[in-house]
């Protein structure tokens, strides 16, 4: 069992920048990939990024704006989010991928942990 929590979300003004961290506990293991998706109401939880040893990928929406980075001493996985829009506004979600893949999946189906999520909002 993985557990995982996110802090960090908030209400900040279009161009702003907010940090989210999760903090991960019990069976954790930097072989795991770790990602954070998002969920805007109405619409369905979506791929923002995710890091598995040295490798990133991004979603293209979030892409040169997002930065991913984990630290596997404190088991952290922090996200990064600078210049944001009001198309950003969801709850964003940790997830842990403990299958062992060698890749990094965007699909949320292939992950098997998920943090409560934490809301962020950008205003116009």
């Amino acid at each position: 069992q993985v557990q995982l929590v996110e802090s960090g979300g908030g209400l900040v003004q279009a161009g702003g920048s907010l940090r989210l961290s999760c903090a991960a506990s019990g069976r954790t293991d930097s072989r795991y990939a770790m990602g954070w998706f998002r969920q805007a109401p109405g619409k369905e939880r979506e791929f923002v990024a995710a890091g598995l040893y040295a490798t990133t990928t991004y979603a293209p929406s979030v892409k040169g704006r997002f930065t991913i980075s984990r630290d596997n001493a404190k088991n952290t996985v922090d996200l990064q989010m600078n210049s944001l829009k009001p198309e950003d506004t969801a709850v964003y979600y940790c997830a842990a991928d403990t299958s062992g893949r060698l890749y990094i999946s965007t699909h949320e189906y292939e992950y098997e942990y998920w943090g409560q999520g934490t809301q962020v909002t950008v205003s116009s």
